[in-house]
């Protein structure tokens, strides 16, 4: 290596150690509030592709009503001492990002803050422990005086914080030697973050902090929309202030900075590192519902919480610490791979920092593939009627006639598209294929690899157009990278020509297989990375195995595994395809009609397939009962990508955890393993509503292919419960007196249109339904609710299980119209011919028994109790969204007392966090009908009715109505998280002043748990910090919207307040008004 670029390179580990800091006990820093310009795109170029911003007439050029690349914004920046007098410099990399704050346990940070900006602003701490009086968060919490001071400095004003790191904040022995976390603003959160204030926090293990290589980047759209400074950015930068429409999508689009650290188009200062030297990167997200991003560090993988993986799922506020050693050395490209995220890329270059460094290459064993580009034409739905229904695919008024009706400008259900197919041998002439590649459909053939192999993969294009394979999980050098971007070599392998071959070679090295906690095989997947966005919504995409030594068979099946299915969910958007064109041209009525920019006809494109198959018509997914089966699932797509994948029937083993689901997101996976003891017919669904309805649901089959074993005896309880699903007004913010003034700030800034009684605003009151319990059969007596499921709201009663208990639901319809009950996880009985649940018709009496047998209880790596869901599905999503949905938890044997409650626990608290979508429920008309007095077959609804009636929702309740939520100091508390919904329930639940512990196989430590339709999750919380607390969800739109609420503990041998958790308006101090009307 030149001196040169030895030298650069240990430059930047000077700069990184940084993050390094002296043995001390107390972490002092010294923050000031700055207002400053920052520019996403100092070069002026993209730096990825090396053209010219000034072609970017959307995001990075000036213009009449543009801001540009060039916003004013407010950064935490550090200083020596109290004087603010001398600035420390942090990492150019860290781009507007605050300094790194980094202690270990037993130490404690001391920040003072000066707010040298214009308006109040203050710091607030993730993944640390605060009193009341450092907080840094405006909510109403019951304090005053000094306890109040913590939550805003005002202009030229300072405080100081104080933060210990305790031993019970700090990482868990399972967790990396550092936690990532963050500290920002906490006024209004989302304006304050996107205005630019916020920063990296660390807290490590004892003697964790050491020099160590390690880089913190956070992906996120910066919505410059919410900054403060908006009308300034517009008043400066845009030539023509006054033609600006601050509500014109396109203008708010342009706002929208799709960067990683403030960075957009690969601006970020290059990421120096050593090859075969250990470093860390502390992830994050943060923004709003579109900050879906799937980090991508090409060339190299890493290990998260145990799990190997290239990919890491990053939400609004979720923090991850990722250990990597690179070992390839080059410049390589960091993205999100979500379609739409691709503006916001950076490089890290590996360099050989070491004379003579060894890099031996021992004998591998060659895996040889021989795989062809080819363009086929497609049938999204080969069986032309839906399996669920029996309705033809373009049956007129069906769910699936918008994606199947070919017209005058409709192409219907066929499509030219391009897939990988496999061959034989380097003639290209023979084709391979058997009855088990089936199932794979669109998808091109697995690959397979032991760690220690080399891969080959020869690959002919023959297709029109150039296209390349670029392979997830694998090592390679430049000359066999699939993906174009600048990084100064010549890489033939990412651009294959028509009519032209090349051999990639691919390694798996000792350290880039599976973990001990990870299953044998890790699912990855390849794709052509010519045009990533072009390419795959084109077809070509498949699957890719990298397994332990000795996990496979010589013909390449998993040893231990009898049936092995591959699954790629994906919204194939056409519009987005090489060949809509030819497409337009082949199969509608007039290709001069089309308006390729009609919502309608865009829309019609999107199909949102498994394996390329709609409604059902996906084939082979065949196995037998007690046949050990490996699930292979794939993520790939869009931000609208966000699939709850749920098994019916059966439940999956997930790191030694029990689901029956999971989600993914776009080039992320999964390998679930399931061993079926059912036969029957079982969905596989995404459960994320629009999905479910577009056609995202298959069918898999258990049969009895061996000699019939005994019926599986239930030895354990039978536990009762009588539930009625009945129609009640329901009232999202029945306790408005209790808001609390910054819950009214938001009510009269963001929630009039929630909650408000409008021409065209319902307002908060809804005719619902509502699952209820009731004493006996006779359904005349409601069971009332005891305070501890006071919280409960919205929500049916909590139902109680052990393992080898039967559930037995007495369920009466005391509704207007058809409904169901049916849950997650459980055996349910008399389903086994068909995979619907019985309806119960209104005035009806049905009996449902749902079997709990082993595999519907905690798996060896789970807490005690796990949670599940049950709803109805007579019309799953408009049921759902009506108000029928309850808790149901299964424990480990022993758990429950006699009355069916846990024993090792003090309180359990439910939440369902979900965006209630009025606008699709049973009772739409009824409510226009009887709150805005229409009627509604002549109501034409505005976009703020359909807005309005979005109610952003914990248990049915927002803008801080949810009560119940308290406990005493020391309560050992479970939580059980449920998400639900549609493509904009992320959900990002965060707990201010506590952390807790969730179970991925072991025990790890988080302040922010992720929660995704179909998903579920029980956390540990005890309660060891007394006062009033927020608890909320991280995503900026939701915060806006009132999906907060808080909770109380309750101090030791203290008399709790009457209401504890909602304090009285008067006890709160006049100076909170202060900071909202600036």
């Amino acid at each position: 290596m030149p001196p040169a670029q030895r030298g650069g390179c240990l430059r930047a580990l000077g700069v990184l150690c940084l993050f390094a800091v002296v043995e001390a006990k107390t972490r002092t820093y010294y923050l000031g509030i700055v207002e400053e310009y920052w520019d996403y795109a100092p070069s002026g170029k993209n730096l990825i592709t090396g053209e010219n911003l000034l072609q970017d007439n959307v995001y990075a050029t000036r213009g009449a009503n543009r801001i540009g690349r060039v916003y004013k914004k407010a950064i935490f920046r550090q200083f020596t001492d109290d004087t603010y007098s001398q600035e420390i410099p942090k990492a150019a990399w860290l781009g507007f990002l605050g300094p790194v704050l980094k202690a270990e346990e037993g130490d404690v940070f001391i920040i003072h803050l000066k707010n040298f900006g214009s308006r109040p602003y203050s710091v607030h701490p993730h993944g640390v422990f605060y009193d009341k009086d450092s907080e840094g968060a405006l909510y109403p919490d019951g304090t005053g005086g000094k306890s109040k001071e913590d939550d805003f400095v005002v202009p030229g004003g300072n405080y100081t914080y104080t933060w210990p790191v305790r031993k019970d904040y700090s990482p868990t022995l399972a967790d990396s030697n550092c936690l990532t976390w963050i500290y920002h603003s906490h006024i209004d959160t989302p304006r304050d973050i996107a205005s630019g204030l916020i920063g990296p926090l660390l807290v490590c293990k004892k003697e964790g902090t050491g020099a160590v290589n390690a880089f913190a980047l956070m992906f996120s759209i910066v919505d410059e929309n919410f900054s403060w400074y908006l009308d300034e950015n517009i008043n400066t930068f845009c030539l023509e202030p006054a033609t600006v429409d601050k509500e014109d999508e396109d203008f708010q689009t342009s706002n929208r900075m799709h960067a990683i650290n403030g960075y957009i188009y690969g601006n970020l200062p290059v990421l120096e590192m050593c090859a075969d030297t250990s470093m860390s990167w502390h992830l994050f997200g943060m923004g709003s519902e579109i900050d879906i991003h799937a980090a991508y560090f090409y060339g190299h993988t890493f290990t998260s919480r145990d799990q190997r993986a290239d990919v890491i799922g990053l939400f609004p506020a979720t923090f991850i610490t990722a250990e990597m050693t690179p070992g390839n050395p080059g410049r390589w490209l960091i993205t999100c791979q979500v379609n739409e995220h691709l503006r916001g890329m950076a490089l890290y270059d590996v360099q050989i920092c070491q004379k003579n460094l060894s890099r031996p290459s021992p004998p591998s064993h060659k895996r040889r593939y021989y795989i062809a580009a080819e363009e086929v034409l497609w049938n999204y739905g080969p069986d032309g009627y839906d399996k669920f229904t029996g309705q033809g695919l373009n049956a007129t008024g069906s769910e699936s006639a918008i994606y199947f009706t070919q017209g005058t400008d409709r192409i219907g259900g066929q499509y030219w598209k391009v897939r990988y197919v496999e061959y034989t041998d380097a003639t290209f002439s023979k084709k391979i294929w058997s009855e088990d590649m089936k199932h794979l459909g669109i998808l091109g053939p697995v690959i397979k690899a032991e760690v220690g192999d080399t891969v080959l993969v020869t690959f002919a294009n023959k297709a029109r157009r150039s296209y390349s394979i670029m392979a997830h999980g694998v090592s390679f050098s430049k000359l066999s990278e699939g993906a174009p971007y600048i990084d100064g070599y010549m890489k033939p392998g990412a651009h294959v020509k028509p009519g032209e071959t090349f051999t990639y070679k691919w390694r798996v090295p000792e350290n880039g297989g599976p973990t001990e906690s990870d299953p044998p095989c890790l699912t990855y997947l390849y794709y052509s990375a010519t045009d990533a966005v072009k390419d795959t919504n084109s077809g070509l995409v498949g699957p890719l195995l990298v397994c332990r030594k000795n996990t496979l068979n010589p013909d390449g099946t998993q040893k231990g595994i009898d049936r092995e299915f591959y699954l790629l969910f994906s919204i194939f958007d056409e519009n987005d395809s090489w060949y809509l064109h030819k497409n337009i041209e082949a199969f509608t009525g007039d290709p001069s009609k089309v308006d390729e920019n009609d919502e309608d006809f865009k829309e019609s494109n999107k199909m949102h397939a498994v394996n390329g198959y709609l409604f059902g018509n996906l084939p082979g997914l065949t196995m037998c009962k007690d046949d050990k089966v490996s699930w292979h699932l794939i993520g790939l797509g869009s931000h609208y990508d966000m699939h709850g994948v749920q098994f019916q029937g059966n439940t999956i083993d997930l790191r030694g955890t029990t689901r029956d689901g999971l989600a993914l997101f776009p080039h992320l996976s999964w390998t679930a393993l399931m061993q079926p003891d059912r036969v029957g017919t079982f969905k596989v669904v995404c459960r994320t509503f629009d999905h479910f309805v577009g056609g995202m649901k298959h069918l898999y089959e258990v049969s009895s292919c061996r000699n019939a074993t005994r019926a599986r005896q239930q030895g354990g309880t039978i536990r009762l419960y009588y539930i009625a699903a009945e129609e009640v007004e329901w009232d999202y913010a029945s306790n408005k007196s209790l808001m609390g003034l910054i819950f009214d700030f938001q009510f009269c800034s963001y929630g009039h249109i929630f909650l408000n009684q409008a021409e065209d605003q319902i307002g908060s009151k809804y005719k619902k339904v509502v699952y209820r319990e009731y004493t006996n059969g006779n359904f005349t007596q409601r069971k009332v609710r005891t305070e501890e499921e006071e919280h409960l709201e919205i929500l049916g009663p909590l139902l109680h299980a052990e393992v080898g208990d039967s559930v037995l639901v007495v369920f009466k319809n005391k509704a207007s119209r058809p409904y169901s009950i049916t849950a997650h996880g459980i055996e349910e009985v008399g389903c086994e011919e068909q995979p619907e649940t019985p309806i119960t018709l209104p005035g009806e009496i049905n009996t449902y028994r749902w079997n709990v047998p082993e595999r519907s209880g905690p798996g060896k790596t789970d807490p005690n109790c796990i949670t599940w869901v049950y709803y109805s599905t007579v019309n799953f999503v408009k049921d759902t969204y009506s108000g029928l949905i309850g808790p149901l938890v299964v424990c480990r044997k022993g758990v429950l007392d006699e009355r069916g409650l846990r024993k090792d626990i003090d309180r359990e608290f439910t939440l369902l966090f979900m965006v209630f979508d009025e606008n699709e429920s049973w009772y739409l008309k009824d409510n226009i009908e009887m709150y805005l007095h229409r009627n509604p077959d002549d109501f034409n609804a505005t976009k703020n009715f359909v807005e309005g009636n979005s109610k952003h929702a914990i248990n049915g309740k927002i803008y801080n109505s949810l009560l119940g939520l308290t406990m005493n100091e020391g309560d050992r508390t479970n939580w059980y998280l449920i998400g639900m919904g549609d493509e904009v329930d992320i959900h990002t639940v965060h707990f201010h002043a506590q952390t807790f512990i969730f179970k991925v196989d072991k025990d790890h430590r988080g302040d922010v748990y992720d929660l995704f339709p179909g998903t579920f999750q029980t956390i540990d919380l005890v309660a060891e910090n007394p006062g009033t607390w927020l608890l909320h969800c991280h995503v900026a739109d939701h915060i806006h919207a009132g999906m907060e609420t808080t909770y109380t503990i309750n101090k030791s041998g203290a008399v709790p307040e009457t209401s504890p958790q909602h304090p009285h308006r008067e006890e709160l101090p006049l100076i909170y008004i202060y900071p909202l009307s600036v």
